[in-house]
Parts: structure tokens; C-alpha cells; sequence
């Protein structure tokens, strides 16, 4: 397939484009009605962001969402941003932007594909079914095209899949390894299937900390669908603005995203909450792909032992395993997932660099950057909860 007739254009908003065409190359495993892998490269998630005002104008994140046709077509798009700073990232380059700048250069504004504030990966170069290599190669090309045209200093695709980020080094990008916990359902049949695979110590402390969780006096609820209400959202908001508060200094997400959510994405959404006389005092947001559960935010107005862990990671896991799920992701950072039964995984970003003495010695970085992250999640790994291969560590 020639690639020159291949034309690549840039869309300041998705209303400049159909919701059908948009997935047909973002998800098109739901063309039939089921779901998408995840549904954050949607149009419906990432126009709810910018019908909100969560990107857009003053928030340093301005769409350039890029897409590319092959005789009137749409075969590949990508979420593109413009960036003026590197919040909201989770796969950071504070560092680099510091380094860049100390040497005189001005790293903003720079090149951004992702998905703003998630941190959960899937693919970020999405192409129609039967124009995989045409259509990557021309959305990575164009992307890179039009940072040096714009002479911006660098270009990120963060969260890709793996087979995306070593597609992207074939076409000149650098590869980037991060780590985040996972956890992976084994065919447990419920969540004493799963304790059961734990070590004896582990297996007590997750019960002792679940008999604990309820303490705060009340219920916890997982709603989807019909059963979300708006009224959720106004408790949910008030969590969410506690935790952006004390985390960011302030909020990423509008108001209005979660009532345009709740309208376009309720049955893509589970939220946990825990309710006390009818009054929400904590909660936890996950959205549902086709065979992951992803835990997005947290937040609470009350603090209460233990209530943490049942609502994000407990509770989501008996979510997984009821719904057959195939693993449950839990976002950035957090060793502390890893006594509960979430994994360290490797995670993968691309990037280019327009400077080539900069780019040298980012990629050298990148080198000892990946061998630290894999030897850290072997020892993680190792010092995992579950049980050892020795019968002493069984009991």
C-alpha cells in the first residue's frame, strides 16, 4: 500500500467528526455492540473531556487530535495534545523539561499523545482493522512531522501498548519502561479462591482488613449503570476534590464532566461507595473495559481504617472476578497494592526528541532506566504475597 496516499490531517475538536468514524478505529471490536477494550480513547470519553473544559483552553492540555485518510477514509487517529506543562502525565519528564531548559532551550509547548490524567494503558496510534502498518507508520510519521515543522521540542506517546512501543523503536522512537500494579485473575471462582493463593500471613491480614472496612457504620454499594443517579456525583465530587487538593493543588477533572459522564458513559463506569444513613462518605471510581476493571479515583470525607483498601482494591477485585474479568488495573504508584495482591507490570511510553545531543542522552538514560525498573519489579515480584514453590511458605 503506497504510503504517499496516505493524508494526514489535524482536528481541534471532535465534534469535527463523527463518533462512528472516530471508533471505528478506536474500538473497533465494539462495532457490534459490545465493549471496547477500554473506553478511554473513545469518542465518548475523550469528547466528555472537552465538552467539559477539562482540556481545552487554560488547562494545558489543547487538542491536536490527529488523524489519517487513505481515499477519503478514516484509517488511524490519535489522541494529540498540545502541552504547556507535564501534569496530568503520570509517565513524567519533569527531569528532562529541567535538563532541556538549564541548557537554554525551551522544552514547552511539546507534543503529547495520551490520554489526559490516565494513567492506564491501550492503544494510542489507533488504526482501522486491515491498515495496521500504513496506518501507524503515517500517524507516527505525521506526528513527528509536525513537531519539527513546529520546531516544539518533543513528541510522547505515553501508556501505549506494548506491541505499539516496540513498533514505534522500528520507526525511530525511543522506548520508555515504567511499572505499575496489576492484579490478574487466575479463574478464581470468588475472592476466597483468590486468598487462597495467597501466603498464610497475607491471606490474614487482607480478612483482618476487610472485617475492619465496615467499621465506619454504614453500607458499601458497587453501582453501574441505571443505578448511578445524579445525586452520586455531587457526593463523588466532593470526594474527588479532597483527594486532587491534597495530591495536584487542584482538581483535573470539571464538575461537568462527571453529569456528561453520567449521561454517555453510565455503563461504562462502576462506582463504589460507602454510605452511612444515607449520607456518602467515601467512594471509589472505576471504568469497565472488555476484560479489565480500571480504578481511576479515590476519595473520601471521613478517613476510616481500612476503608481505603476495601473500596479500591477489594471491592474491585470481587467486581472482576464476578464479571470475568481478566485483571483489574489500579493506576499510579501505590507498593502498597503489592501486599494485596497487585503486581508489578511493566508499563511503555515512545518518544522523540528534536535536539539530536539531548535525544542522545535521553536514550541513554532510557537504557539504565529500563534495567533499574525490570530489576525492581523481579524483587518486587519475589517479595510478593503469594504463596512460594516451598511447602514451609504453603502452610
Amino acid at each position: 500500500m503506497d504510503q504517499s496516499q496516505v493524508e494526514v490531517r489535524i482536528l481541534s475538536s471532535l465534534s469535527q467528526i463523527s463518533a462512528a468514524d472516530w471508533d471505528s478505529c478506536a474500538c473497533p471490536e465494539a462495532a457490534e455492540g459490545g465493549r471496547p477494550l477500554d473506553p478511554f480513547t473513545t469518542h465518548r470519553f475523550l469528547m466528555a473531556l472537552e465538552e467539559s473544559g477539562s482540556v481545552g483552553r487554560g488547562t494545558g492540555w489543547q487538542p491536536q487530535y490527529l488523524t489519517a485518510y487513505l481515499d477519503g477514509m478514516l484509517i488511524g487517529a490519535a489522541p494529540m495534545y498540545a502541552k504547556s506543562h507535564s501534569q496530568g502525565e503520570y509517565i513524567f519528564d519533569h527531569s528532562w523539561a529541567h535538563a532541556y531548559e538549564s541548557a537554554g532551550g525551551r522544552y514547552y509547548p511539546k507534543l503529547q499523545i495520551a490520554v489526559p490524567f490516565t494513567p492506564a494503558t491501550g492503544r494510542r496510534f489507533l488504526v482501522r482493522p486491515g491498515y495496521d502498518v500504513v496506518g501507524m507508520s503515517a500517524l507516527v510519521q505525521g506526528a513527528v512531522q509536525l513537531a519539527a515543522e513546529n520546531q516544539v521540542s518533543s513528541l510522547h506517546a505515553t501508556f501505549c501498548t506494548e506491541a505499539e512501543a516496540l513498533a514505534g523503536v522500528q520507526m525511530g522512537l525511543m522506548h520508555r519502561q515504567s511499572q505499575q500494579f496489576h492484579w490478574l485473575n487466575e479463574d478464581y471462582a470468588d475472592f476466597d479462591g483468590f486468598l487462597a493463593a495467597l501466603s498464610s500471613r497475607k491471606r490474614k491480614n487482607i480478612r483482618k482488613e476487610r472485617k475492619q472496612a465496615p467499621a465506619f457504620g454504614g453500607q458499601i454499594h458497587t453501582l453501574t449503570g441505571d443505578d448511578l443517579r445524579p445525586e452520586h456525583w455531587d457526593a463523588f465530587w466532593r470526594f474527588y476534590q479532597d483527594t486532587g487538593a491534597r495530591k495536584w493543588g487542584a482538581p483535573y477533572l470539571t464538575r461537568q464532566f462527571f453529569d456528561i459522564a453520567h449521561e454517555t458513559m453510565a455503563e461504562d463506569m462502576a462506582l463504589v461507595i460507602a454510605e452511612r444513613n444515607g449520607y456518602p462518605v467515601a467512594g471509589a471510581l472505576n471504568f469497565i473495559g472488555r476484560e479489565t476493571l480500571y480504578g481511576r479515583y479515590w476519595g473520601c470525607v471521613e478517613h476510616h481504617p481500612c476503608l481505603h483498601f476495601e473500596l479500591c482494591y477489594y471491592r474491585a477485585i470481587d467486581f472482576a472476578i464476578a464479571q470475568g474479568m481478566k485483571r483489574v488495573e489500579a493506576g499510579a504508584q501505590g507498593e502498597h497494592k503489592l501486599a494485596r495482591g497487585y503486581l508489578p507490570t511493566l508499563t511503555h511510553s515512545v518518544h522523540w526528541v528534536g535536539d539530536a545531543g539531548f535525544a542522545d542522552a535521553i536514550r541513554k538514560y532510557l537504557d539504565a532506566e529500563a534495567q533499574a525498573v525490570g530489576e525492581e519489579i523481579e524483587i518486587l515480584t519475589d517479595y510478593g504475597p503469594f504463596r512460594k514453590a516451598n511447602p514451609e511458605e504453603q502452610q
